[in-house]
């Protein structure tokens, strides 16, 4: 069925929801020639071959023509061997049209995927692409132009029209050395290109233990950029799950929600934050990483009218490049964030400092912790395995957690213990910054032990409490030279400590259970602080020559 709708210039004005009012033909006819699209009719025959097959042919085309890109060819539904294409859950998101399905193409079993597309729900203002479809002229075979194959031609009437965001981006912004940053220069230069910008959001999501995403926030009520974290609890809560996020990061595209026009859209609880302070107008649109991980970026403006179909135009152009920079400093972000969760801070700035290679290490006086969880193989045997881990995770919350409240550093976890040191300054180390004078690096450790101490007693009352077995442990503290540095494999390292002392630790944490003490400390850390602990008398370490006397971290009254 042949149709041919009036000709006309789409999107003047900024696009809006669905179910927004139509802009009249006269409003939509005063773009500015620096971005914009047009759909009108073509009034000659195309048709598309693929694998030798007609796929569409139509006298009915629509012919769009956007600001710096090729023509493309719309066809009527009715005109489309749609029987040939099978519908995907692929989905692309455009500022002024809304948000595009996907179909791909299969004809005697060869497969184009994802070649062809359509609005189906499009924005308002652009209502007349809703009932046609378009093909990827680079995936299909031949095009005929009145039976003229121009399948190589090329359009040489795009618009040569700068972009005034792309100068920044090409060659200043790959200098930033932070989102945060990189974030501050974008809403600058937003502003300095005209786009009316009231407020600017870049959230990405993270690989991180606690953190679910940050977000940097411009607002130009504010000096700054704000930046703020969203933990995983955050995406249980009615403010997050009634947020544009949710169906942007499920795929769903952009969302665009004009906020100044009679009977405005807010179906999301920002959307009436925002309309009630002022705001005009809203764009939420997925910005891609590398990987297809979605990311979001957020405007809202409240200049009369909203965007302008450049504004938005100017900025959709930029997102591909702007997502590979905010990509550099996530992956940065998550690398520092990674090594420190699994190495430990300062091995982790080792590892990015490029001290990589088997053997890299050095020697260094530290104060040694170490402890174990008590009974854990009866313990395990007790419990399910969900019930198992979270004991001892617990364990480690006391322990490691005190450790690195006080200074410490936590090396490694061997099971259910876990290895520490509080390591002192030298002439020629490297932990200047994270290290202390003998007296500090000992005061830090015990305060550390009698914390841990507390943190376990706080635990056993709650566990008392609830039935459940409660947490016994052995602690050992000690003082001496170990050899710090990167061991394994050539495929498996671990950055560790090594060396007498730190067996002799190991050794006297072993004692716990023997002498009915939960935290012992060795001679050569307990001879700092003259009468203060009890003395256990000297014992016999394995594998450690000699007697060590032995300290029971119990005040002498």
């Amino acid at each position: 069925m042949q149709h041919t709708p009036n000709s006309k210039t789409l999107m003047a004005r900024p696009a809006v929801v669905s179910s927004d009012p139509v802009d009249s033909l006269e409003s939509i006819t005063t773009e500015t020639a620096d971005y914009r699209y047009t759909f009108e009719p073509c009034t000659r025959r195309i048709r598309a071959v693929f694998n030798d097959v007609t796929v569409a042919d139509s006298h009915s085309v629509m012919e769009m023509r956007e600001t710096r890109l090729a023509p493309v060819y719309y066809f009527p539904r009715s005109d489309v061997r749609m029987d040939l294409m099978r519908r995907t859950t692929h989905q692309t998101y455009c500022p002024f049209k809304g948000n595009a399905s996907y179909w791909s193409l299969d004809v005697n079993g060869r497969v184009a995927e994802n070649v062809l597309w359509s609005y189906e729900d499009p924005f308002a203002g652009a209502n007349e692409i809703k009932d046609y479809v378009a093909l990827y002229a680079d995936q299909i075979d031949a095009w005929y132009d009145d039976d003229k194959d121009v399948t190589a031609k090329k359009d040489e009437s795009a618009s040569t029209y700068a972009n005034p965001l792309l100068s920044w981006l090409l060659h200043d912004a790959a200098d930033v050395t932070s989102s945060k940053e990189l974030t501050a220069q974008l809403a600058e230069h937003m502003l300095t290109a005209g786009i009316p910008l009231w407020r600017l959001a870049i959230i990405i999501r993270t690989l991180h233990p606690q953190v679910a995403a940050v977000a940097y926030k411009w607002s130009a009520k504010h000096e700054g950029i704000e930046e703020m974290q969203a933990t995983y609890s955050t995406q249980q809560t009615p403010e997050y799950l009634n947020s544009p996020l949710v169906p942007i990061y499920e795929g769903a595209g952009g969302i665009r929600r004009r906020l100044d026009i009679p009977n405005p859209v807010l179906d999301f609880g920002i959307l009436k934050d925002l309309h009630a302070e002022g705001a005009t107008d809203y764009v939420a649109m997925p910005m891609l990483f590398s990987d297809g991980q979605i990311n979001v970026v957020t405007m809202s403006s409240n200049r009369p009218g909203g965007f302008s179909t450049s504004d938005l135009g100017h900025v959709y152009e930029i997102l591909s490049l702007l997502g590979r920079l905010y990509e550099v400093h996530t992956m940065r972000r998550t690398a520092v964030t990674l090594l420190d969760t699994y190495l430990g801070q300062h091995a982790g700035t080792r590892v990015l400092q490029g001290l990589i290679k088997r053997g890299d290490g050095e020697s260094i006086n530290a104060v040694i912790w170490f402890c174990d969880l008590r009974e854990s193989t009866p313990l395990a045997r007790s419990m399910s395995q969900e019930q198992f881990l979270g004991a001892l995770n617990e364990f480690f919350d006391c322990m490691a957690g005190a450790v690195l409240e006080h200074g410490g550093q936590v090396l490694r976890f061997i099971g259910d213990a876990a290895l520490a040191i509080f390591p002192v300054a030298g002439a020629e180390s490297d932990w200047e910054e994270d290290s202390a004078t003998p007296e500090q690096a000992r005061d830090k450790a015990l305060a550390a032990a009698v914390d841990a101490s507390h943190r376990i007693d706080m635990i056993n009352q709650k566990r008392s409490k609830d039935g459940e077995v409660q947490l016994k442990y052995g602690l050992a503290l000690h003082m001496g030279e170990v050899t710090y540095g990167n061991i394994g494999t050539e495929e498996r390292l671990e950055f560790t400590v090594v060396g007498d002392a730190a067996n002799q630790t190991a050794r006297i944490e072993a004692m716990c259970k023997t002498l009915g003490e939960p935290i012992l400390l060795s001679a050569e850390f307990a001879r700092h602080f003259p009468g203060r602990f009890q003395s256990l008398g000297p014992h016999r370490l394995r594998g450690i020559d000699g007697e060590q006397e032995i300290f029971a971290l119990r005040e002498m009254s």
